[in-house]
């Protein structure tokens, strides 16, 4: 039983992080309707700026919560305003041939300069150790990520679905034209978002870096894992990506737990079924 646990908590774990990276990738493309497969090195990139923070200047883990996402998000957002924004109107193939070359610049440069090793993020202090649950033993700092995960994405939710920002952002992209016509600037408003998309995948990153170290490929790993949680949860879906990434972490924990042989293709499997049954995702609108 006590290996049972252990599985669902690293399904809980990797649930987080296929959560965020989703929702990213929901936000961005249910706002903008760019497929950005550049999504897993601004994952990465998150990582190595909170372990150039530390290293470089002395900043540690909690600034870098904050830090790194806006940074990345800053890159994200010059990126878009230098590239991605010539492709509006464009057929989604352009923007994935796009974001998957940059992905590919971004992620050959890091191995270049740091190799495929991992690089080692210290936990911090206030959250090292673990718990005896009885049933159990909870690791704080794993247990920390779960919990701040879930908040963030409900916060994200919240934002987008409930709030007069999030409106104006759905508004600005479903006609951008009298949302102008209200004084509202719609590029403006389409840069922060993607800023935002990239910024919670660099969170993930930082959350993914005492875990998993710091590698230049971690978000090429998954990356497609992520695209197949979307697409099952439903393109564009906040709430969806956000059960999705939880629901098969966990599946993929109990799959390793139970049969370890298929732990590598049951989200696929999934993918594959949910399509046949529901195209559009388990919560996304047809087209």
């Amino acid at each position: 039983m006590q290996a049972l646990y252990a599985q669902l908590l690293v399904g809980l774990i990797n649930g987080s992080f296929y959560a965020l990276l989703s929702l990213g990738l929901a936000v961005i493309f249910g706002m903008l309707n760019i497929i950005n497969f550049a999504h897993g090195a601004l994952y990465m990139m998150g990582a190595f700026c909170a372990y150039f923070l530390l290293n470089v200047a002395g900043i540690g883990y909690w600034p870098a919560l904050i830090l790194a996402p806006i940074a990345v998000g800053i890159f994200g957002m010059i990126l878009e305003r230098t590239m991605l924004q010539w492709l509006s109107g464009l057929d989604h193939l352009y923007g994935l041939l796009l974001t998957f070359g940059l992905a590919l610049i971004i992620q050959g440069v890091f191995q270049n300069y740091f190799g495929s090793s991992g690089l080692p993020y210290a936990i911090p202090d206030e959250l090292k150790g673990g718990m005896n649950l009885g049933f159990m033993f909870l690791p704080i700092y794993r247990g920390w990520v779960v919990v701040f995960s879930l908040v963030v994405c409900l916060l994200t939710w919240y934002l987008i679905e409930r709030t007069r920002l999030g409106a104006n952002l759905r508004a600005a992209t479903e006609n951008p034209t009298l949302v102008r016509a209200f004084g509202i600037n719609v590029p403006r408003m389409i840069t922060l978002t993607y800023g935002l998309g990239v910024g919670l995948a660099a969170l993930a990153g930082v959350l993914s870096a005492p875990i998993n170290q710091v590698r230049p490929l971690m978000g090429a790993d998954l990356i497609i894992v992520v695209f197949a949680v979307v697409v099952i949860g439903g393109m564009g879906s906040i709430m969806g990506s956000i059960i999705t990434g939880f629901a098969l972490g966990v599946i993929e924990g109990l799959t390793k737990y139970f049969y370890p042989e298929a732990s590598n293709t049951v989200v696929f499997v999934l993918m594959v079924l949910v399509l046949l049954v529901k195209p559009s995702g388990l919560t996304g609108r047809a087209a």
